[in-house]
């Protein structure tokens, strides 16, 4: 049996319950590098090595480059053939229908081969099913009537992979579809022309390793197989071939939203991608920017907290094809009225939010004593629960459900739950699924969707406790957060955080570093905003610096840093950023945890 990990400053319970641990080697500089803890590498050397590079790739990885991480396309099965049915549809001026997805990722995804076409003198139509009306996925019913309407060639993109009657009913009328997709397979394929998904049970291991593309960088493989085939026939002699680099900003807002794993391809597309939003020169893109208010180029972060919220508002609580509309338009005012449009359905979609997870933690206290949390409420917006569910898992340690009863004409709730490290709620889903208790339902380990008829609530509640109880018990008991930095406060300056920022970017799979400053002293600390804390903190050598504690006002973290210090010093651990509201840079501190130092 493994020996624990020994504890980092001798952390074994924090305020939020937790153990501090390395994630990979010690980095404790807060007595300076010559300290007998002091690093054998450099701070980025480290990270690189704690995030699961081997020694002889750290170049590689320092500077991620399409170059040194893009796979041949043809690795992928029906690449080839889907590419050659795309170069077919566009030297006989076929009638092209883009299928998406109403979220980041499936609007990115149809963005994408949408410009793509247009930029190889096809204006390819697009249509985006309604979150509510018509669910995820590609219908029979829509895509016979694509056809009727005139389309020879469907592309569904991020989406598709287990749709077999729909595709069978597109097939069975004589429509030709192509699916482009990253979601789970099953052994038996649909009816199309070309499946391009790395995550085919068939494929080779080389593709299979890129498993963890969005489906927005499965259609950028697909772009690069297109335009090669008609290299190959000549079809660039007379006409400039497409910058596809110039593509990869929808690359990196797809795959960032999408939550997708930045290792290795994701991150040299995400890394790419920046760089060419920052040139703000898609028309789309550079209002999405402007309406973000960000006066800078965007970060990794800003994508998955500014941009792609703002696109996801039109899928969960407006209108589906806005995404699309904005990131394909060419008219800088209409990109500039479509931005705000979901800007404004952006602030409606937090309130919505807000009212639901108001009423969902009203009934936290009746709860107290359950494993698993299943809230319920009618009127709740099904576009909304699962952020709420993440919300409410954050906030009580615990996996949570939440449900928003009478969703469907057959009055059937639809729920969505996030879980915890430790705790695979989507099997747990699955098996009550399979017992008769729902209706409907999947998910992974971390999340789940579901349907369920009301009176099965407390039946669900009741099973789901007695089987993941001890699961719960024993993740919470375990847990822990992992620290890549330890800091003296005055070590906490602008510099270090753009050396940090060096390993990036980060996301998931990829976690951005965790820096443990101290021991401080609380100088000041109020509430912000409705429940953010603010302090001001300092230490002994003389560094002082701005921390924030997002949503924290009423935890007992909170609570302990507004009042319970009592002039006690404490260990501040979290993510650095910087705070360019003044004039001039300075340093801060995203507060994720903090332990008595004394």
């Amino acid at each position: 049996m493994a020996s624990r990990p020994s504890t980092v400053f001798g952390i074994e319970r924090s305020l939020t319950g937790k153990s501090w641990l390395w994630r990979g080697g010690n980095m404790d500089i807060s007595q300076g590098f010559g300290s007998p803890g002091g690093l054998e590498d450099d701070i980025v050397t480290q990270l690189l090595l704690s995030r699961g590079v081997d020694r002889s790739d750290l170049d590689r990885h320092r500077n991620p480059s399409l170059r040194a991480f893009l796979p041949d396309p043809s690795e992928f099965q029906d690449m080839d053939v889907a590419a050659a049915r795309l170069a077919d549809a566009v030297q006989k001026r076929e009638a092209i229908t883009v299928y998406g997805d109403y979220d980041v990722d499936g609007a990115t995804s149809a963005a994408l081969l949408i410009l793509l076409l247009r930029r190889l003198g096809i204006e390819a139509r697009y249509y985006i099913p309604d979150r509510l009306l018509e669910g995820y996925g590609p219908s029979g019913e829509a895509l016979v009537r694509l056809g009727k309407e005139g389309s020879d060639l469907v592309v569904t993109v991020d989406c598709g992979a287990m749709a077999h009657e729909a595709l069978a009913m597109a097939k069975d009328a004589g429509l030709d579809v192509v699916v482009v997709d990253h979601h789970k397979c099953s052994p038996e394929l649909p009816r199309t022309v070309a499946l391009v998904n790395p995550n085919r049970l068939d494929e080779s291991d080389l593709a299979a390793s890129h498993g963890n593309l969005a489906a927005v960088g499965v259609a950028f493989l697909l772009a690069i197989a297109t335009v090669r085939t008609l290299r190959a026939r000549g079809y660039f002699q007379e006409r400039r071939e497409p910058d596809l680099f110039a593509l990869l900003d929808l690359v990196a807002l797809g795959t960032v939203a999408d939550v997708a794993s930045l290792h290795g391809l994701n991150r040299a597309l995400v890394a790419q991608g920046l760089k060419v939003m920052a040139r703000r020169e898609h028309i789309g893109m550079s209002a999405l920017i402007d309406a973000s208010r960000l006066s800078r180029a965007p970060t990794c972060s800003d994508l998955g907290f500014a941009l792609g919220p703002r696109i996801n508002a039109g899928g969960r609580v407006g209108e589906s094809t806005l995404g699309v509309r904005l990131l394909t338009t060419t008219d800088p005012h209409e990109a500039e009225q479509i931005a705000a449009q979901l800007s404004h359905l952006n602030d409606e979609r937090r309130a919505i939010e807000q009212a639901v997870q108001e009423a969902a933690e009203e009934q936290l206290a009746r709860q107290d004593n359950r494993s698993v949390l299943v809230l319920a409420g009618a009127g709740w917006h099904p576009g909304v629960i699962g952020i709420v569910a993440g919300r409410i898992k954050e906030k009580t340690g615990k996996p949570a459900l939440v449900i928003a009863l009478e969703a469907d004409e057959a009055g059937n709730g639809k729920g969505s739950g996030r879980s915890i490290a430790g705790v695979d709620l989507g099997a747990a889903i699955i098996a009550a699924r399979e017992a008769g208790l729902l209706v409907a339902g999947g998910g992974h380990a971390m999340a789940c969707g579901l349907t369920i008829a009301p009176d099965k609530l407390e039946a669900l509640s009741d099973w789901l406790d007695d089987r993941l109880a001890g699961d719960v018990a024993r993740a919470s008991a375990s847990q822990s957060i992992r620290l890549d930095l330890a800091l003296s406060p005055g070590g906490l300056t602008p510099d270090l955080v753009e050396t940090l920022d060096g390993a990036g970017p980060y996301g998931m799979g990829w976690p951005g570093p965790r820096v443990a400053v101290g021991p401080v002293r609380v100088f000041k600390a109020d509430v912000v905003g409705k429940d953010h804390v603010r302090l001001i903190v300092g230490g002994q050598d003389g560094g002082r610096f701005k921390a924030m504690a997002f949503r924290a006002a009423e935890t007992d973290m909170g609570q302990a840093l507004l009042h319970g210090s009592e002039g006690r010093r404490l260990w501040l651990a979290g993510r650095t950023k910087i705070d360019d509201w003044g004039p001039r840079p300075q340093a801060e501190l995203h507060i994720e945890d903090a332990a008595f130092a004394d």
